[in-house]
């Protein structure tokens, strides 16, 4: 039976704070929920994409940049957080594979600087319409998968197998890929319905 830490409403991506005290939050706003094989976790992972991408279908071109107080990103600023984080935990396991040491949560950036970071991730994806961000972020959760996939139970599910899982919390990698995908997913989709209601 695989354990399941699934974070608080905004544990998981407060700007500013750094890693140890990032885990602790984490700790502090759990609840707990079992996924019964690495199947399973795929499954789930795949079943809150598309549940988050649907929502996308009623916002218009034209608002994807459209900011309101009462959310706190725009939908063209949640793919790309999505983007961002998805493709920058897969350039530390591709890098510690290929002999390279990794520096998280980025080179140039520290745990306290991830406002900075999340700029740097906006920036990058600003010039996309909203169909080329939701293609881009089908074909990076189909990696994100792919690679799940290959992984052994023990890289997965055993702390302290890839030096860039361990910290102070010393979570197994399965963690880290469950509060970058499934517990985001989640979040931004009721982000992006409550959006709608003051927007569409």
């Amino acid at each position: 039976m695989i354990f399941v830490t699934v974070c608080g409403p905004r544990a998981w991506y407060d700007l500013n704070v750094p890693v140890k005290r990032y885990m602790l939050m984490m700790k502090e706003r759990v609840s707990l929920q079992t996924y019964p094989s690495k199947e399973a976790f795929i499954a789930e992972i795949r079943r809150t994409y598309m549940l988050f991408d649907q929502e996308f279908d009623a916002v218009p071109e034209d608002k994807k940049n459209h900011r309101i107080g009462e959310v706190d990103r725009t939908p063209q600023e949640m793919i790309a957080y999505q983007l961002g984080w998805l493709s920058l935990v897969m350039s530390w396991e591709r890098d510690e594979r290929a002999g390279i040491e990794v520096t998280t949560p980025a080179p140039d950036y520290k745990w306290n600087q991830l406002g900075a970071l999340y700029q740097r991730f906006y920036q990058a994806y600003d010039g996309y319409s909203l169909e080329g961000l939701r293609f881009m972020l089908k074909q990076r959760t189909d990696e994100w998968c792919e690679w799940i996939n290959r992984l052994t139970e023990e890289e997965l599910f055993r702390p302290g197998v890839r030096k860039w899982t361990v910290t102070s919390a010393n979570w197994p990698m399965w963690k880290w890929l469950h509060i970058n995908s499934v517990a985001p997913f989640k979040s931004f989709r009721t982000k992006i319905r409550k959006w709608k209601k003051f927007v569409a």
